[in-house]
């Protein structure tokens, strides 16, 4: 009975971060759409490892939940402090090309959304982790430290 309650709460969880990331991708798109209108300049981005990393976080997120993988889960989250220092030093990077070019804000800081679209994303995807986690052991990791919290992927004959 308790497990049939932590899949109602998580999946309904789940299913909120899964429509914020769609949300999050629109405005990304939308933003791509409208960089790519005005001149070309060089950006102090790196959208391609940032997004990659993403992309793996959100897959494996998922991943673990169909497979009931809390090692799955783990990954995700001890991913999302590295996803977060690369957004902060998006941000240090536009900041000092704003003063060294102050004609290129407007791009700069459309650049610095879609890496903040991103961090948002990444943090939906920990979410869903987190979830995927109490969805399995019951236990609420929201806001714990993962590193010293770990806990050990779970076979599905395993769960009564």
């Amino acid at each position: 009975m308790a497990v049939d309650l932590r899949v109602i709460i998580a999946v309904l969880k789940i299913n909120n971060d899964l429509e914020r990331i769609g949300d999050l991708a629109v405005a990304i798109a939308e933003r791509a759409a409208s960089l790519s209108t005005v001149r070309e300049i060089s950006l102090p981005f790196d959208f391609g490892r940032m997004s990659g990393r993403v992309q793996e976080m959100l897959r494996k997120s998922l991943d673990a939940l169909v497979q009931w993988n809390i090692g799955l889960a783990n990954d995700v989250c001890s991913l999302d402090d590295e996803v977060d220092e690369e957004n902060r030093a998006m941000y240090r990077n536009v900041r000092e090309a704003i003063l060294q070019h102050p004609d290129h804000s407007e791009q700069l800081l459309g650049g610095l959304s879609v890496s903040r679209y991103l961090e948002r994303i990444a943090d939906h995807a920990t979410n869903i982790a987190e979830d995927v986690i109490y969805l399995i052991s019951g236990s609420i990791v929201r806001h714990s430290m993962y590193e010293d919290d770990k806990f050990r992927p779970v076979e599905l004959s395993e769960i009564n």
